[in-house]
């Protein structure tokens, strides 16, 4: 089986509190004394997109130094900038297309997908990332199955805030879903709440934030719980396709 740790929405702006919730739920991660196969990491890394907030940010995740216990997997969100993002926390030359990548581990594979909209906050997977994921996936030919990760859930979450900005375009994502039986899953971030749903008959699971939660509307006044305990996943994907998903509070 395919063991995953996932965590979102970092939101590293140089501020004590943004680092200390970052680092702690490293030090967690970074502890375990059982396998883990990747951290994927589903966006909004930094929160204004500066060359600073993203050396942090490869600092704190053992992008530079091989710290990282496993492979930390990474996409933009919409509080990203592209460039940037490739120099300072991937180590490339900068350039403003989308950020993409490919993994294949020995139970599965993890597509880390670019839905940012350079400049706007609500996401879609652009015509550039469709033909990659395509490519990539004729590629495996079937062969394993597959998780697609990116920033933007593209269902709705019955909250005003992420739901302003969801994933547009989702009836093309259903249909490549629908061609596509060896996608086993969406994982996405964005809503700084854990959660799950169904999206084309598929699970979508949406990664907890790590600089503060969302408050649900039922659970009172404004929308950012800041006193709430960092959030992290959880997801095993196993033999059978079949995706679990277990949410952790890191005090």
């Amino acid at each position: 089986m395919l063991v995953l740790a996932h965590i979102s929405d970092l939101h590293l702006d140089g501020s004590p509190r943004a680092t200390e919730r970052a680092e702690r739920v490293r030090d967690r991660l970074w502890g375990l004394p059982g396998r883990v196969d990747a951290l994927l990491v589903t966006g909004d890394i930094a929160d204004h997109g500066t060359e600073a907030e993203y050396e942090e940010a490869a600092r704190i995740l053992g992008l530079r130094d091989g710290e990282a216990p496993f492979p930390v997997l990474t996409c933009p969100g919409n509080h990203d900038v592209r460039a940037p993002y490739r120099k300072a926390l991937l180590g490339r030359p900068a350039a403003d297309g989308p950020v993409n990548s490919a993994h294949v581990f020995d139970d599965g594979a993890v597509l880390m997908c670019d839905s940012s909209i350079p400049g706007r906050d609500e996401g879609a997977l652009d015509e550039e990332t469709y033909d990659w994921i395509e490519t990539t996936l004729e590629e495996l030919d079937g062969s394993l199955p597959v998780l697609l990760a990116f920033h933007h859930p593209p269902a709705v979450l019955h909250h005003p805030l992420p739901d302003a900005g969801r994933l547009a375009g989702p009836d093309r994502l259903a249909a490549l879903l629908k061609r596509r039986p060896e996608i086993a899953g969406l994982i996405t971030g964005h809503a700084h709440t854990g959660a799950a749903s169904v999206f084309a008959g598929r699970p979508l699971v949406v990664g907890p934030g790590v600089t503060w939660t969302l408050r649900l509307p039922w659970e009172g006044e404004g929308a950012a719980d800041r006193d709430a305990p960092v959030g992290l996943a959880y997801h095993v994907l196993d033999d059978t396709g079949r995706l679990t998903t277990h949410f952790r509070a890191v005090t």
